[in-house]
């Protein structure tokens, strides 16, 4: 995942095959694909009730377990008002 370099010491948002939304600043990877997130928080979606976001703070995620990861559009996300979002929770990926 050479193309990772240009998100290094961004804040990006990382998709989990379990389904969990993670956002954080990348503060490296590897080889492997392992990610490591400074500043990172989980969030959590549901159809009831608000968006939660969990503090996570310097995390590591395994590269076999990501499904997706992209920069995050600081303004567009500062801007969103989580409170006001109901959503369906992401599916865990089934082989």
């Amino acid at each position: 995942m050479s193309s990772l370099q240009g998100y290094v010491d961004r804040r990006v948002l990382v998709i989990l095959q379990d389904g969990r939304v993670i956002i954080g600043m990348l503060a490296g990877y590897d080889q492997k694909s392992n990610v490591v997130l400074s500043d990172s928080k989980e969030r959590v979606y549901n159809t009831d009730e608000p968006v939660e976001e969990i503090p996570l703070g310097l995390y590591l995620v395994k590269g076999d377990q990501i499904v997706l990861i992209g920069e995050l559009d600081l303004e567009e996300d500062e801007s969103t008002d989580l409170s006001n979002i109901r959503a369906e929770p992401l599916p865990a990926i089934r082989y």
